[in-house]
């Protein structure tokens, strides 16, 4: 399981007192508002920072951090991902999962043979849909919901399916 997930990626500065402007990658950027501290992945590993403010607008977050305190300091972290762990990462409901720890969970059909293993997650907006590599080379794009995932077990790393009629054709 990932300890860390991507919540935006720094695109440039903002202003001249270290503020960067953040493409978020989570679903809700006002999560952002919610962190205490966020992690930047360098060549090391992933290095803690103290947010010190969070403004939030419709395309971009703008975020400032303890210890950048200038668009030159912010220069050196444009195209890097912020990330939070997996302790402070938002509480999940009953049937929910972060997408990073879907990848890779092998796929079981009704009769739990594996039929192949989950490669992507697909966002449409309606839906996600599950891009699986079948075990024949071939790939299924399985819409996911109730209809078609009848399980997911993180833990013992699979996902159990229905496969509607059509799909394999």
């Amino acid at each position: 399981m990932e300890s860390y997930f991507k919540i935006g990626i720094i695109t440039s500065s903002h202003g001249v007192r270290g503020e960067m402007k953040v493409f978020p990658t989570t679903d809700d950027p006002r999560r952002f508002k919610k962190c205490k501290n966020v992690f930047i992945e360098d060549k090391t590993g992933f290095v803690p920072f103290e947010v010190e403010g969070v403004r939030v607008a419709p395309d971009k977050v703008l975020l400032k951090l303890k210890g950048i305190d200038s668009p030159e300091a912010v220069a050196g972290f444009r195209q890097k991902g912020i990330f939070v762990d997996r302790e402070h990462a938002v509480s999940l409901n009953k049937d929910e999962y972060f997408i990073a720890d879907l990848y890779g969970l092998k796929v079981h059909d009704e009769n739990n043979s594996v039929i192949g293993e989950l490669e992507e997650v697909i966002q449409t907006g309606a839906n996600d849909v599950y891009q699986i590599k079948l075990t024949d080379g071939r790939e299924l794009l399985l819409p996911a919901i109730r209809d078609c995932i009848l399980d997911v077990d993180v833990e013992q790393g699979f996902i159990k399916v229905h496969i509607l009629d059509g799909l394999l054709d």
